[in-house]
């Protein structure tokens, strides 16, 4: 009997860029990357704690390399990714949130937190997938969004703005470049628990509201996003483009 076969979930001879790796979910995206066989290039702004999270996967035997960079600077970040990509797999975990009423917002807190969710987002993967389509070569773009892309929330409507308009250019770039084997997808996640959220979880009485909204019980781990990342870094997911795949605990299930 001729069974099918499981594809594979491992990346090994696959180039990769983590973007936002120095700390939080995108340096556990640029472990999960690593440890299914891809070489990762590290990029933030902080080369400090950039460097540290590259050497540790050396030491773990990975392959890693880290890059300095601020991808708010368009035109230094596409110089820099055509002349060191192409990249088979890009995730991008960079972001601002400046929460507050909608009635207080501010236009620089309005242009700042879109000029890194949207704008340098929305440049960076058109400049992996230029380079992806130069080498004629297929891959999986990935942008790390929000359960927020998905329904609103009090004090968040800037932040919630830009991950609508993440899934939007998403979608499309999907359908553009889907004729290249060029697969564009999201992962929106819950309230993951980071060194940067720690304040809000600090409250035990927005603790307590939190989960219960997620209907889990509990609040996420940077964990719980990295399957996610390999899974769609990997032909495991290869029928799987223009996607938004909520690791939320069923926030948006209602």
């Amino acid at each position: 009997m001729d069974l099918p076969k499981t594809p594979t979930f491992r990346l090994d001879g696959r180039r990769a860029l983590a973007v936002g790796a120095s700390s939080g979910i995108g340096a556990a995206a640029a472990v999960a990357l690593a440890e299914a066989g891809a070489h990762v290039v590290l990029v933030a702004r902080s080369a400090d704690k950039l460097t540290s999270v590259a050497e540790e996967l050396v030491r773990r035997g990975c392959s890693a390399e880290p890059m300095a960079l601020d991808v708010t600077d368009i035109e230094a970040t596409e110089r820099w990714v055509a002349s060191s990509g192409p990249f088979d797999v890009l995730v991008n975990s960079a972001g601002l949130a400046r929460h507050g009423p909608a009635l207080d917002t501010k236009p620089e807190d309005f242009d700042a937190v879109f000029g890194v969710n949207v704008r340098s987002a929305y440049f960076l993967t058109r400049a992996v997938a230029r380079g992806l389509i130069e080498h004629g070569r297929a891959g999986s773009l990935i942008n790390i969004s929000s359960q927020m892309a998905h329904v609103g929330g009090v004090d968040r409507a800037v932040y919630a703005a830009t991950k609508h308009a993440v899934e939007g250019f998403t979608k499309s770039m999907a359908i553009e470049w889907g004729q290249h084997g060029i697969r564009v997808n999201t992962i929106c996640p819950t309230f993951i628990r980071t060194p940067l959220t720690e304040q809000t979880f600090s409250n035990p009485e927005r603790a307590r509201w939190l989960a219960e909204k997620i209907k889990l019980g509990r609040i996420g781990t940077v964990e719980d996003i990295m399957a996610g990342v390999v899974y769609l870094a990997s032909d495991a997911s290869a029928m799987v483009t223009g996607t938004a795949l909520r690791i939320d605990g069923g926030w948006t299930a209602d």
